[in-house]
Formats: structure tokens, sequence, C-alpha cells
């Protein structure tokens, strides 16, 4: 199994989930980037983003949207879907979940 991203509460609940099959060909392809966030998302474990840290990973999102296949940038277009419900309550966190 590949990268997903949710959306968790501090408790652990998991609100929604991308699970598309592009998202560990963006994380790799921000590492190659040197992308600060994204570029150091772990494979094998969780890396979790707060809704402050949502305001550099956006921006590396969409930059990474843009110029890529059409494949990764659906992956993107749904995670940034996801970013939005984080921004919008508190105590959210997007994780993305390494296998």
């Amino acid at each position: 199994m590949g990268i997903s991203v949710q959306v968790r509460t501090f408790t652990g609940v998991v609100e929604a989930m991308c699970v598309h099959p592009s998202i560990a060909d963006l994380c790799r392809r921000a590492a190659s980037q040197d992308l600060p966030l994204l570029g150091y998302v772990d494979p094998c474990d969780d890396t979790a983003f707060n809704r402050s840290q949502l305001r550099r990973l956006i921006p590396e999102l969409r930059s990474l949207a843009h110029g890529s296949a059409a494949e990764e940038a659906e992956a993107v277009h749904e995670i940034l879907a996801l970013t939005a419900q984080v921004e919008r309550k508190a105590h959210r966190y997007l994780v993305f979940n390494g296998d």
C-alpha cells in the first residue's frame, strides 16, 4: 500500500481520507525539489501537519500541481480539499500516513 492522506482530530478520529495512487510520487517529487514540508513526508510512518503549517504546505502543493501529470494534479486537488477541512475546525491535522 502507498501513502494516504487523512484529516484527523486530536483524539485520532479519521474524518476524511484520500488514497490516490499518485500521493507517493508527489512526495518523491517534492523531496527531489527540496520542498521543506512535503519533501520530508516519511513514506514509512505518519507525518502530521497542523493548521499553522498548512500556510506553507498549501503553496508547495499548488506549485507541484503546475506542470505535473494529470494523475498527480488530481491527487493535489484531492489533498487540497482535505486541507480546507483542516482549516475550518480547530484540533484537526492533515496526516500523511505511510506504509
